[in-house]
């Protein structure tokens, strides 16, 4: 069973709920150096003297063919034969930023501390219990789903 994150930007107004869910879910401290697997972003587009945002929840999709996991020359990424998720073993990991330049979400992340390439997997523990990714969980607009 493949699954993806669906992303719905007409219900996303940045709170930043499912960045914090995230950090919070993989340990992850910015103070330390880590780097958030989700990120918000803001889209401005202007027409004439208006002006439109909006707001994009960007993290790992999970991608059925994830360019990511052929770009790598090391073999650090694949596909979870259960979830569909795309995981990674950084144990072979040289740093050398392929699999983020094919991401076209740029997922992939190299914190400081480890050098080593890390990203979302999909809360893969949290799904093995019936439950659902921390992101999508606290989503209180359901601009975050996972099919």
């Amino acid at each position: 069973m493949s699954r993806q994150f669906v992303f719905d930007e007409s219900r996303c107004v940045a709170c930043g709920a499912c960045v914090t869910a995230c950090m919070d879910q993989n340990d992850l401290y910015p103070a330390n150096g880590d780097l958030p697997f989700r990120r918000c972003e803001t889209k401005e587009e202007r027409s004439g003297s208006e002006v439109h945002m909006t707001y994009l929840s960007v993290g790992c999709t999970h991608c059925e063919d994830a360019p990511c996991i052929s770009a790598c020359p090391c073999g650090c990424l694949y596909k979870d034969e259960e979830t569909g998720f795309t995981l990674y073993d950084n144990d072979a990991c040289v740093n050398c930023g392929l699999c983020r330049e094919a991401c076209p979400y740029e997922a992939p992340v190299f914190p400081e501390s480890s050098g080593k390439m890390e990203k979302c997997d999909g809360c893969i523990e949290r799904i093995r219990h019936g439950l659902e990714p921390a992101c999508v969980r606290v989503c209180p607009f359901d601009a975050l789903k996972l099919v």
